[in-house]
């Protein structure tokens, strides 16, 4: 039976916006007019505009409202400027010193737009070609970097979290067949996992928790153990951590190490705690999704001694080698932990079709289908090179330092500690003012409402239950000048508040 195509008509104009060889003008033109669009969100004031979360709601325009009704490549282009380009967040921005949001390479943006357009599917060789052996390339690049042996491997992922999932599954598979010979990958739960313990500082990403726990294990499987006065794990604590836990007839399996905390940019150490994962026979893995790049610069190679020891590696390249998002990878000290992960399906990567020479990047990534993500980092590498970026991430290391060394004798403000990265914790101390639920009221205050006007986004934190506020310095651009405008705006606003109340 043939089906009667004549009421599903569709235009010449619809069907040439596909990209194929009849579209390339139209693609040409659609980019060039993108660009225009994108080129003048650089020329907005501020880093936000300001407008409320009402105002932007009503300025929405769903398209299933009239999904009968297509407009023009202007016309959407217009629309899209007033609801998004016109209020999107500028990580450029001086202003903007808030999260872990990098201001991007333009040669990773080329990368992305080719990625985008051609759209490979990065997970087996028939879907990627020579786009396996790049994203290959690049993770022997930063194993190389990051002084793993050479049957050390990796693959790019979504990001940090995603990264530390895969890290706690496999320290948690491998300690469970290597010890107990089970397999959990094939037989499931067993009831000696619910007494396996991963150990980290009280100040590791979330992720790690949260990861437990979508692993089955729940969050009372993470051991927070207590940090120095430079927010730096504490050996002796950990040591002791791990021998309750034992007494408890608990069994210690993985130690989370962080090269970079969120909040203040700590490396803990590294080679000690290699020294008691060896002595434990326990799984070592580093999130140095922050402070990992920082393997580029001279500055803190130090701070990075006895990454090489990892048995995984979390690294964010959007974090800290200004890539847009997403761009991060897992690595692994033998491409051999990946079998805990690894699945052969008939119809994508059948077993007894694996070839070497032509490798599915699948058996190593817990998705499946995966953007090109690594194509960006591979023009940056080709165009800017890994010194510039060392150099850049130097910059902004020493642009934490002069700002910590201009406001740390100033009366106004409380300093946490002092930068090891790009991150400066502190707090705004109104003159006069004991009570301390006044002083988290009034830096609360004063996070809002420099974000809500537009002026500045700055990011708040708490330390020892107190809240405090934190610059997180990203941009190579930014100048000590900038960050003192933004500090004298913070003492503004905080005068401000007191006055009035």
């Amino acid at each position: 039976m043939l089906l009667n195509t004549e009421n599903r008509l569709v235009t010449d104009k619809q069907i040439n916006q596909f990209f194929s060889p009849e579209s390339k003008y139209t693609y040409e033109e659609y980019i060039q007019k993108t660009v225009h669009y994108v080129t003048n969100f650089l020329n907005n004031e501020n880093f936000y505009s300001g407008e409320s979360p009402s105002n932007l709601r009503s300025k929405t325009n769903l398209i299933t409202a009239n999904s009968n009704s297509t407009l023009s490549i202007d016309d959407t282009l217009k629309e899209i400027k007033e609801l998004y380009l016109d209020h999107a967040i500028g990580f450029h921005h001086p202003n903007y010193v808030a999260h872990l949001n990098c201001p991007v390479l333009l040669p990773a943006v080329v990368g992305d737009i080719i990625a985008s357009s051609v759209n490979t599917a990065i997970e087996t060789w028939d879907q990627s070609t020579s786009a396996t052996l790049i994203e290959q390339e690049i993770i022997q690049w930063i194993c190389s970097k990051m002084g793993l042996p050479t049957i050390s491997d990796g693959v790019f992922t979504s990001g940090g979290t995603q990264s530390n999932f895969m890290a706690l599954l496999i320290a948690r598979d491998h300690y469970a067949f290597k010890h107990f010979g089970l397999n959990l990958k094939e037989n499931g739960w067993s009831s000696v996992v619910s007494k396996f313990r991963f150990f980290c500082s009280e100040k590791a990403h979330f992720s790690i928790k949260k990861n437990a726990a979508l692993l089955g294990m729940g969050y009372n499987a993470v051991i927070p153990v207590e940090t120095d006065d430079k927010m730096k794990i504490n050996p002796n604590a950990l040591v002791l951590a791990i021998e309750k836990e034992k007494q408890l007839g608990n069994i210690p399996i993985a130690i989370v190490a962080t090269a970079g905390t969120t909040d203040f940019g700590s490396f803990d150490p590294l080679e000690t705690i290699a020294k008691i994962t060896n002595e434990y026979d326990m799984w070592f893995h580093v999130d140095g999704a922050y402070g990992g790049s920082y393997i580029l610069t001279e500055t803190h190679q130090e701070h990075l001694k006895g990454i090489e020891l990892a048995d995984s590696i979390t690294i964010d390249f959007h974090k800290t080698m200004f890539q847009p998002v997403c761009s991060s990878a897992f690595l692994v000290r033998d491409t051999k932990y990946f079998k805990y992960i690894s699945y052969y399906a008939d119809y994508l990567n059948p077993l007894e079709h694996r070839d070497e020479d032509c490798p599915n990047l699948i058996e190593k990534s817990i998705q499946t289908t995966r953007r090109f993500d690594a194509l960006k980092l591979w023009f940056t590498l080709k165009m800017t090179g890994d010194k510039a970026i060392g150099s850049f991430l130097e910059k902004v290391h020493y642009l934490a330092l002069d700002l910590y060394h201009s406001i740390k004798d100033d009366p106004y403000f409380e300093i946490a500690h002092k930068p090891e990265l790009s991150t400066l914790v502190f707090r705004y101390k109104g003159q006069g003012i004991q009570e301390e639920v006044l002083h988290d009221t009034i830096n609360l205050y004063v996070k809002n409402t420099l974000f809500n006007s537009g002026q500045a986004s700055v990011a708040s934190t708490k330390l020892n239950g107190k809240v405090y506020l934190k610059f997180t310095l990203l941009n190579p651009k930014s100048t000590i000048d900038d960050l003192l405008n933004i500090i004298q705006m913070i003492k503004d606003t905080g005068r401000n508040y007191k006055n009035k109340n």
